[in-house]
């Protein structure tokens, strides 16, 4: 695990030697499946100057708009703004939309191997202090975990999220582990993997699948899609967040504090991580296919596989 600095790659030019482009979109790709992190000083997309200034002169008092607020691409809907102002709502909606597609847009350059194969998820602004949040332990950011979704199962595909802070006085300090393919072998069993796995396969586990497909939205939102994979990372989720000596050891960990307008890319379904501060920061999540990978093995599906013996995506 590692933060890769990108230094060859420009908005809006992209790649500064363009003969080797398609080579070093392989090598970013490759470096994110491995568990690594691609980190960009300075902000490599178009962000028009107006709406930083909106987002940032956004008073901390400002509750309306100090929500986790979400935009959903696919509807172009914005969620979270409470009551915020009509106009302020609007401005913001404009703001999350020119966000999700200038980044949408580097991701397809940079990542040219994901490129039109990638699903849009959601887009957030993180507009409150993270350090200091009185939550429940399962909903703290600030305690090492790997990314999964209740209601969006990902079927094995993987979980990659941009990031940009923009904030512009104020570093975002992130804590991140070692890769799924270490991190399964110290717990995966100890976190219920050998029983959620035979219990999927068994007639019972099989019988419980057919009746969420038959259901639908009746056994809860997103459950009907989920494999037994998907159900391990929701478990393995909140396991990772409760393992108290997990969360107290320092070896295999590193702390980096993004600065001012930097932005990084990684996979954080497969590279655990928590954010201990920071606050005013904008992430896009894209879905990437688990056979658009070039290390699938990789994968936490594949990897959780192995230590099964069995499969888990069916």
């Amino acid at each position: 695990m590692a933060l890769i600095e990108i230094s060859d790659f420009n908005t809006p030019g992209g790649w500064t030697d363009p003969q080797s482009s398609t080579q070093r979109s392989r090598d970013c790709c490759r470096q994110l499946e491995e568990g690594n992190i691609l980190f960009f000083r300075h902000m490599p997309f178009e962000m028009p100057k107006a709406d930083l200034e909106f987002l940032t002169g956004v008073k901390q008092s400002d509750s309306a708009l100090h929500k986790n607020i979400s935009y959903r691409p696919k509807g172009d809907v914005l969620r979270g703004v409470g009551s915020a102002p009509p106009e302020a709502t609007e401005r913001l909606h404009q703001v999350m939309r020119s966000y999700s597609q200038n980044v949408t847009a580097f991701i397809s350059r940079l990542l040219e191997p994901y490129a039109g194969r990638f699903r849009h998820d959601f887009a957030s602004y993180r507009a409150i202090e993270e350090q200091g949040r009185d939550l429940p332990v399962h909903r703290r950011n600030d305690l090492m975990h790997v990314d999964a979704f209740p209601t969006r199962p990902t079927r094995g595909d993987r979980i990659l999220r941009c990031f940009t802070n923009v904030n512009p006085a104020e570093s975002r300090v992130w804590v991140t582990g070692e890769p799924m393919s270490v991190l399964a072998q110290r717990f995966a069993r100890d976190a219920g993997l050998s029983r959620m796995a035979a219990q999927s396969s068994s007639p019972a586990g099989r019988l419980r699948r057919t009746l969420r497909h038959v259901l639908g939205p009746l056994a809860g939102k997103g459950a009907a899609q989920r494999t037994a994979y998907d159900e391990f990372m929701l478990s393995f989720h909140d396991y990772l967040k409760e393992r108290q000596d997990y969360q107290a050891e320092k070896q295999g960990k590193l702390r980096t504090e993004f600065p001012p307008f930097s932005t990084w890319i990684v996979f954080t379904d497969g590279v655990p991580h928590s954010v201990l501060s920071g606050r005013l920061a904008l992430e896009q999540t894209f879905i990437i296919p688990l056979s658009a990978m070039i290390l699938p093995e990789k994968s936490p599906a594949r990897v959780l596989e192995k230590l099964a013996g069995q499969p888990l995506l069916t």
